[in-house]
């Protein structure tokens, strides 16, 4: 069975492209949703929180494990590893940095929380693939709360997402990574804002492609999908359900 955890709603995205693909596949979701975002937390915080996380999916059978979160991703990693040796640790900045390296990009911009951006995960790991690529990075996040308040295509939004993106649309970069899987909701307005010769790379996508690719089998299964939150907020299973385009039952975790 596939684990899944996110800080919050965002890695629904994440289970949206899974279930596109494999809409029958086995796996069980945990969002932190009592203590979101991850986005502004230390980094000691994110590690513990992770590795709580994870314990919780691990002891409910999970044999391969989705990290869908990229501030978890980009502080994390390492601690998860240590635990869980012998797990299957699936993250969404890798496979997100090799579609940007395999586009050719020699300008590319990140966006994502302010975590994430401030821990530099994205620049380091193009700049050694490629320590000729220019990478622009900026925070967003104002992104979060407008994606989990509905405000998918509203005036509020448009302005806002003008507005972020003014200095990477002034460098002319021809790759944006959405370096947060809440982005991807905002996916449209952020293409008409930076037009069509920029290629937008989505981490849930990219993810997919990557363990479509390498592990077809964890894709291959059918079984019980379950969606656990630490904050059972009647919200949450609305958003849930319209987001995945299903009725979800939600359960309560005490990660």
């Amino acid at each position: 069975m596939l684990g899944i955890f996110d800080s919050g709603i965002g890695g629904l995205t994440v289970v949206k492209e899974l279930l596109r693909r494999s809409p029958d596949a086995a796996f069980t979701y945990l969002g932190d949703t009592a203590r979101t975002p991850y986005g502004t937390k230390g980094k000691e915080t994110i590690i513990q929180y992770a590795l709580e996380d994870a314990k919780f999916l691990v002891d409910r059978g999970a044999e391969a494990m989705i990290v869908a979160c990229n501030t978890v991703s980009a502080y994390a990693l390492p601690a998860l590893h240590e635990q869980y040796p012998s797990l299957q640790i699936f993250d969404v900045l890798s496979p997100a940095i090799h579609a940007a390296i395999s586009a050719g990009s020699k300008q590319i911009g990140v966006i994502g929380t302010s975590a994430t951006i401030r821990s530099g995960a994205y620049e380091q790991a193009l700049h050694q693939a490629n320590p000729d690529l220019k990478v622009t990075s900026v925070a967003c996040p104002l992104f979060v709360p407008l994606v989990e308040e509905g405000w998918i295509d509203d005036d509020i939004t448009r302005q806002v997402v003008a507005r972020y993106l003014v200095p990477l649309k002034e460098l002319n970069i021809d790759v944006l990574i959405l370096g947060c899987t809440h982005y991807p909701i905002l996916q449209k307005l952020i293409a008409q804002e930076m037009g069509e010769n920029v290629l937008i790379i989505d981490s849930p996508n990219a993810l997919m492609n990557s363990i479509q690719m390498q592990f077809p089998h964890l894709l291959n299964t059918t079984g019980d999908q379950q969606y656990w939150f630490t904050d059972d907020q009647p919200s949450t299973s609305a958003i849930a359900s319209r987001w995945l385009e299903r009725n979800i039952e939600v359960r309560k975790a005490n990660a």
